[in-house]
């Protein structure tokens, strides 16, 4: 089982970036899936989630910004993000937190 990241990459504030995380070796659909990001010098902190029915739920920092969906044709999980800001940089994680599953990750870098 596996979880792969990508859409990452260098963007100025007030740029949009759209994150993937493609499941394999899972039953996908099951499952809640979560997107987290781990700033420099920063502990790794939940930045949304969406449930196995489709409901997404936002932290502070990301409400309103940030839209979390699933594709689970696709098993994939998307992170539309807007409006980005300097202190959006981080490397950004999917998990499946029943799994304990996590990805590798991939970096987001906004500049100002």
């Amino acid at each position: 089982a596996q979880l792969v990241e990508s859409g990452g990459g260098f963007v100025q504030a007030g740029g949009s970036l759209r994150l993937s995380c493609v499941a394999s070796g899972v039953n996908f659909p099951v499952y809640n899936i979560a997107w987290y990001r781990q700033g420099p010098d920063e502990q790794r902190e939940m930045v949304a989630t969406v449930s196995f029915n489709g409901l997404p739920d936002y932290t502070y920092s990301s409400k309103g910004r940030f839209t979390i969906s699933r594709d689970d044709a696709r098993n994939t999980v998307y992170l539309q993000m807007n409006s980005l800001k300097p202190e959006d940089t981080a490397v950004y994680y999917c998990t499946i937190p029943t799994l304990s599953l996590w990805g590798q990750g991939t970096q987001v870098t906004v500049s100002s």
